[in-house]
């Protein structure tokens, strides 16, 4: 674990605090004094089966391999160092986290294979990336950069005694973060052959705005593209003397696809270990939906109150569940439509199952959107295969926005 002294004057509401808060937090499973059954957790609650998730992550790494690509799972997903260590154990070849704290949360838990996937550019920020850097080479500590003010500021904070490898973040359409200039890749790479603290490693690139396109030839058109319009660039790297141990990018809803990109080293899937909604409701490249992995991740919620027949609401609201564009969806009873009914609470419109669910009932729901869902949550309760809950996992990463 990390231990870092921050004096007092600098415990108030800034970066210092909440990193100092952030390191006081429990990562390891916790045991209950005795199994529960999903129908007795505090609702709404986050249930997570363990078999099912096992079987996604083995499957996606199964077939990344036999395509000759690493899998680097992000987990900006589930936010939890345990599931990160379950990915690293079954082969990844690091694991990737969206911003700072989640990063932190991470190396405190004593991962050390890690990449930070947004730029960082602040001065407090920084600072706080080299504290968690470790000391020596036994570590393989990278964050991607698109300007050169990243890339001076890491110069700046980072010691002397310290070192970090970077990947540089291209940009083709998304417009979100990424560069798109030669000369300025150029600029960059240039400056860190200068330097022995920071190390260049290769190129990012994500098209995030292709992952739920809902025409599987279309999504694989477009992202082909992009990756196709990056030769140029890779081309231009190669006769500068400049190479990439490391291309990365890609996520679950192309992980079929990117893999056709000889270039890509490994790809950032996510959401595959949980699955959700949006992406069940997009069709694959045999499929109108998208089955290929199996949802692991519910939210349980109870059903509490009935003022109308044909209806029953349940406490899960905006609260309990995240949602882009659909509803939770009950796969355990056929014909049930959820319908948010404001932030603590969701009507069921029940259908021709009106008899199936009364108050008191626990019903379990697949998460619209499995990341920002999970963001509302303080554990997993973990459901094993004899249908009980044993333990719970801390979502340390809750709340990591910084």
């Amino acid at each position: 674990r990390i231990t870092v002294s921050l004096p007092v004057e600098t415990k108030s509401l800034s970066t210092d605090f909440v990193f100092s808060r952030l390191l006081d937090k429990q990562s390891e499973p916790i045991q209950l004094t005795a199994p529960v059954a999903v129908s007795e957790l505090p609702t709404p609650a986050l249930v997570l089966e363990r078999s099912i998730l096992k079987r996604n992550i083995e499957s996606m790494r199964d077939f990344l391999a036999a395509e000759g690509k690493g899998f680097r799972p992000h987990s900006k997903t589930h936010k939890c160092p345990v599931i990160a260590k379950l990915q690293m154990e079954a082969g990844a070849v690091g694991v990737c986290a969206a911003k700072l704290s989640e990063a932190v949360a991470l190396i405190n838990s004593g991962l050390t294979k890690i990449l930070i996937t947004s730029p960082i550019v602040s001065k407090s920020k920084l600072e706080i990336l080299n504290k968690v850097l470790p000391l020596g080479p036994d570590h393989d500590i990278n964050i991607v950069i698109d300007s050169m003010i990243g890339l001076e500021g890491l110069l700046e904070s980072v010691d002397t005694n310290k070192s970090i490898g970077v990947l540089v973040d291209l940009d083709i359409s998304m417009a979100r973060t990424g560069l798109r200039s030669d000369e300025e890749l150029l600029s960059l790479l240039k400056k860190i052959q200068k330097t022995d603290r920071i190390k260049f490693k290769g190129i990012q690139h994500y098209a995030g705005h292709l992952m739920h396109l809902d025409d599987y030839e279309k999504r694989k058109e477009k992202s082909l593209k992009a990756w196709q319009t990056l030769e140029d660039k890779f081309l231009m790297l190669e006769r500068s003397g400049f190479s990439c141990e490391i291309v990365t990018g890609g996520g679950t809803g192309s992980y079929d696809i990117d893999v056709l990109v000889e270039r890509l080293t490994d790809l950032q899937v996510g959401s595959y270990i949980f699955m959700d909604e949006e992406y069940r409701s997009i069709p694959t490249k045999t499929e109108t939906r998208f089955t290929e992995f199996t949802p692991s991740l519910t939210v349980a919620c109870t059903a509490i109150s009935q003022p109308k027949k044909g209806m029953i609401t349940v406490d899960g609201g905006y609260k309990a569940f995240a949602s882009d564009s659909v509803n939770p969806v009950c796969d355990e009873i056929e014909g049930v439509d959820f319908h948010f009914a404001g932030d603590e609470h969701g009507v069921l419109v029940l259908g021709d199952s009106d008899a199936s669910i009364k108050v008191g009932d626990v019903v379990r729901f697949v998460t619209p959107h499995c990341d920002p869902t999970v963001n509302l949550h303080d554990f997993y309760w973990i459901l094993e295969e004899d249908n009980l809950i044993h333990s719970c996992w801390p979502i340390v990463g809750r709340g990591c926005s910084w």
